[in-house]
């Protein structure tokens, strides 16, 4: 993606984390004609020896897992809290609006998972991230069912060999961090998310330190 300097993340437990706090992810690969194709689904980030993988599934109709097959390297992106920027926040009115966000993109190396064992201990991850009382009812289901299921998805393994965090925060036009941050504070859910990742950068300084010195 188009990286800034100012607005790359140095700190790689900064993606880490934004990762686990919104794994809804794009992953993107080329089809048969060349063409990008995207699929959407939760994925769940485990480190290995020092490196990261995702692992995932998708339904077995849905070609992608072919593509994987054919063509394992991919890309996978992860949105995080992100939100409008009047130019309001300006002391001056020669600006013009942006959008502010974070962002996470992993250059993967794919690998099908086609063992039901391996499959199964997949989507226990998977439900242990978002409803973990479910894993009783999964259990219940009986062998046979699970299998039933297990056969309907394709799981995978992608193994990221680069990763890039990118931090959008206006950090290069200080002049507006005071009101844009104020803006922040009362809004939606994502500006709100914003507003805390400003502090925890350091963009606004507490009111007793301004001054020109």
């Amino acid at each position: 993606m188009y990286l800034p300097r100012q607005f790359e993340a140095k700190d790689e437990a900064i993606a880490t984390e934004l990762i686990r706090a919104r794994p809804f992810a794009s992953l993107i690969s080329v089809d048969d004609e060349g063409l990008p194709f995207v699929t959407h689904l939760p994925l769940h980030l485990v480190e290995r020896d020092g490196q990261r993988v995702l692992l995932g599934h998708c339904a077995k109709p849905n070609p992608h897992w072919r593509y994987l097959q054919a063509r394992p390297q991919a890309v996978v992106t992860f949105l995080g809290p992100h939100a409008y920027m009047s130019p309001q926040v300006y002391p001056d009115l020669a600006r013009v609006p942006t959008w502010n966000y974070l962002a996470v993109h992993c250059t993967v190396q794919a690998t099908l998972i086609k063992e039901p064992a391996a499959k199964d201990a997949l989507l226990k991850k998977l439900i242990g991230d978002h409803e973990p009382p479910y894993a009783a009812q999964w259990r219940a289901l009986g062998e046979e069912f699970a299998h039933k299921m297990l056969a309907g998805i394709v799981a995978f393994e992608l193994a990221v060999t680069r990763l890039q965090c990118k931090l959008k925060l206006n950090q290069h036009r200080p002049e507006a961090h005071a009101a844009m941050r104020q803006g922040y504070a009362g809004g939606s859910e994502d500006e709100r998310a914003l507003g805390r990742w400003m502090d925890r950068l350091g963009m606004v300084p507490p009111a007793n330190e301004g001054g020109s010195t």
